[in-house]
């Protein structure tokens, strides 16, 4: 005929029953928690039937933080957020790797019944990740090796390369973790292998780093590559269509990484070269037809030669005219001027006295003409009569 404090009666077929029931009840609940180191958890417990005991709150050193509403430990990073029978929540701020581990919430019934919550804290990867193996400038054709690293990570990250907006194909030596000094964080290197080409020349090679602390967000490092390859060269001419008697300038374009420093000038047929030397331009002051037939131009850098040619031919119709006769343009046409003046003047003297001359003739032969025969015995005539008029003048003192 025993009761329980409850005021339930006892009942002998279903002594466990309540019992159970009051176990249930009083036991407090909590849930697991993961956290970014820096941030802040919360950590919540409740109980339905705090059966008049207060809930504790102790740290994985089962040290008690809160106990009710009454702080325990100085740690201005643990704050009371909610006290009531039934619930005790608590956070803490700015966690560091150290506050990962079991925190217990207990309730002092009898007996004492507590219950477990596993903080998790993620080490988020330090800074951007470091490539390594870009440092020296790579022949073309030859094998790049690079290494990514990032340190800090927990658990440890992972990485994935890609060249400009592709993933990178190459041969992965595998991913290599090592544990830090402070024996909760890792390092993570990523090593890969892969040939390069002259079109390999300043593309964009990325290692990203993917982690859950990351929160979504990127964290990755890019660095150009730097392919030395063979040169290239073209000759191109200024102006393009010489003329006999102009300017000309040959430029040999090199192309090329290193560019090309040194151009060998050659004329074939010609066993003197005409050049050699850092300038690209080979320079025309007057052309003529002799500078004809094919140049050709050698550039050469630190990762070898290569030869352009071009072929020079100068018009049959082209005139030789110095591109610096302005001067000597001006003094010709000014002779010319003058020797047509003279021309024209002595067209003009000449044909006064032509047309002078007819007029005289005309007349000798009007004077003799009555009694001659024919024009020249008139003009005779005419002659004789005027001498013969002179020697009929009479004189009057």
């Amino acid at each position: 005929n025993s009761k329980l404090t409850l005021g339930v009666p006892l009942s002998p077929s279903h002594p466990f029953r309540l019992l159970l029931s009051n176990a249930q009840g009083s036991q407090p609940t909590t849930s697991d928690e993961t956290v970014v180191a820096g941030g802040t958890v919360v950590l919540k417990c409740q109980v339905e039937d705090p059966d008049d005991s207060s809930l504790q709150w102790s740290n994985p050193a089962q040290q008690t933080l809160y106990f009710g509403e009454k702080r325990a430990l100085r740690d201005n990073r643990i704050q009371l957020e909610k006290s009531t029978p039934n619930e005790l929540t608590i956070s803490i701020s700015d966690v560091v790797l150290s506050d990962e581990g079991e925190y217990t919430c207990s309730i002092f019934t009898m007996p004492v019944r507590t219950a477990k919550a596993l903080v998790t804290v993620l080490g988020k990867p330090q800074e951007k990740p470091q490539i390594f193996g870009h440092e020296q400038p790579i022949d073309e054709e030859k094998v790049a090796r690079l290494t990514c690293r990032s340190s800090g990570s927990k658990p440890a990250a992972q990485l994935r390369w890609r060249k400009g907006n592709k993933e990178l194909k190459g041969r992965y030596e595998g991913t290599e973790v090592a544990e830090d000094s402070n024996g909760k964080t890792f390092t993570v290197s990523s090593r890969v292998e892969f040939r390069v080409t002259k079109e390999d020349n300043d593309a964009e090679v990325t290692c990203t780093v993917d982690h859950e602390s990351l929160q979504n967000t990127e964290r990755s490092t890019t660095q150009k590559l730097q392919v030395h390859y063979k040169p290239t060269a073209k000759i191109e001419p200024h102006p393009q269509y010489p003329r006999e008697g102009e300017k000309l300038r040959l430029q040999c374009d090199g192309q090329g990484n290193p560019v090309p420093q040194e151009f060998l000038w050659e004329k074939e047929g010609s066993d003197t070269p005409l050049q050699l030397s850092s300038d690209s331009v080979l320079f025309f002051p007057f052309l003529n037809k002799s500078d004809s037939g094919t140049y050709v131009c050698t550039a050469t850098s630190s990762m070898g030669s290569v030869v352009a040619k071009y072929n020079l031919d100068i018009p049959i119709y082209a005139s030789p005219v110095p591109s610096t006769s302005g001067a000597y343009h001006a003094v010709i046409g000014g002779v010319v001027a003058v020797i047509v003046f003279l021309l024209l003047s002595l067209l003009i003297v000449l044909g006064h006295y032509l047309i002078r001359h007819k007029g005289t003739y005309l007349t000798h032969e009007a004077k003799g003409s009555d009694d001659a025969p024919d024009a020249d015995t008139a003009i005779i005539n005419a002659e004789g009569g005027q001498a013969s008029g002179d020697d009929k003048k009479e004189y009057f003192i």
